[in-house]
């Protein structure tokens, strides 16, 4: 009975945990709890921390890969096989029987971010549900959304110091973007793997957006230009809002040909949206296969990150070069916003808005619009937030696409 009993005990996943897929599942209900306890992004950060916590389960092997045996046969076992064999066998022809083991579930949902089909997927939908009119309405916008990505070329340069090599330091630089699909796109192409601490710690800075970008807004600016109010926006027509993501396809498109999986599906899903003949699509962009590609992509991200490859010093200093290129990509924006609004008299762009040039939409246009809120009441920076916020998710893909050009 004891033996039995010794027996079960060493089969079960408990007996043969090590301290290091403990951790792991440590770290994934500590995510459990951000993402429903304090509401930091539970649309990516459930179901990116329960694919960690399956991935970090001894015997589950839900990441392992499809196995093929190989075994040779020999003349003697002929008459057990089918009719072709047996004769191939008795005219001297070697002869291997191949039997092939499925790979774990999560292994083939990886397949997605690997083969780079999720990522222009998510912008299809993010691009369905964005509407570019404060961006065409202020086209200086654009330039807030460029110097927000000083962030992924400053951490580039950091990575290269560190050590990493130039396809490594490409993928974690480009997480000062802010942008998960972008960060996976780039470093499953460049980096693959690397995959897993720099998805993970992509999105975990997405989601930490309303913390990590207020000090730093602050920090730049004072009170007085925090309580500058701008001027409403004008009404941008139907007919702007219908050629703008078919120009800006063939600008981005032609110019860096790698970034057009991104770029394309971003603005096939605006067109989608703002064509108004095809709202079915729209619809099914927006919310099921949205929903059902964010839920493939948060586990798939989650499952990269097994214990044996996440708990190494080199994830140390991709988070700390992650949160670095979060920083100064957010600075920047606040400092371009601040020398713009100086070159315009002095109270025409409230420097909050440059903060959102990071492409966390619409988190950070949200966290201008709350900072300068609380300083002004009557003060009103979304719709403004939004023209930076949205350049740089353009942004952010044309810095992938420049990076992928340059190294891949």
């Amino acid at each position: 009975m004891l033996s039995v009993l010794t027996e079960f005990w060493q089969s079960t996943g408990y007996a043969l945990m090590t301290w290091q897929q403990a951790l792991m599942l440590i770290i994934a209900c500590l995510l459990l709890y951000l993402a429903i306890g304090k509401k930091f992004e539970p649309l990516l950060l459930v179901p990116i921390a329960f694919g960690m916590m399956l991935t970090n389960l001894p015997l589950a092997g839900l990441m392992e890969g499809a196995s093929t045996l190989i075994k040779s046969v020999d003349p003697e076992s002929a008459s057990m096989l089918m009719e072709p064999t047996a004769k191939a066998l008795e005219s001297g022809i070697p002869i291997e029987i191949y039997t092939e083991t499925p790979g774990g579930l999560l292994q083939y949902f990886g397949k997605g971010v690997k083969l780079g089909i999720f990522p222009p997927l998510i912008f299809l939908g993010v691009g369905a549900m964005t509407d570019f009119g404060p961006l065409i309405a202020n086209p200086k916008s654009l330039f807030l959304g460029a110097a927000a990505q000083a962030g992924i070329f400053f951490t580039f340069i950091g990575a290269i110091l560190l050590g990493f090599n130039a396809q490594e330091s490409a993928s974690i630089g480009i997480i000062g973007g802010a942008d998960g699909p972008t960060a996976i796109f780039l470093t499953s192409q460049l980096a693959s793997h690397l995959l897993g601490p720099i998805a993970v710690a992509a999105y975990s800075y997405m989601a930490l957006v309303p913390i990590i970008q207020p000090p730093i807004m602050k920090m730049f600016t004072n009170k007085q230009e925090r309580m500058i109010k701008m001027q409403q926006l004008r009404v941008v027509s139907k007919t702007e809002k219908i050629v703008f993501p078919v120009l800006v396809t063939l600008i981005v498109s032609l110019l860096l040909p790698s970034a057009s999986a991104l770029v394309g599906l971003l603005m096939l899903g605006n067109l989608l949206k703002e064509s108004m003949v095809t709202d079915r699509l729209s619809k099914t962009a927006q919310n099921e296969l949205m929903n059902i590609v964010t839920i493939l992509l948060g586990i798939s991200v989650g499952a990269t990150a097994q214990a044996e490859y996440f708990l190494k010093l080199e994830t140390l200093k991709i988070i700390v070069l992650g949160i670095v290129a979060f920083g100064v990509g957010t600075g920047s924006g606040v400092l371009l916003a601040k020398l713009m609004n100086k070159m315009m008299g002095g109270n025409a762009i409230n420097p909050l808005i440059g903060s959102a040039g990071v492409s966390a939409v619409p988190m950070a246009a949200r966290v201008s619009q709350v900072v300068g809120q609380k300083e002004n009441p009557s003060n009103f920076l979304l719709m403004h937030a939004m023209g930076p916020n949205v350049a740089g998710v353009i942004g952010s893909a044309v810095a992938a696409g420049v990076l992928l050009t340059l190294f891949n």
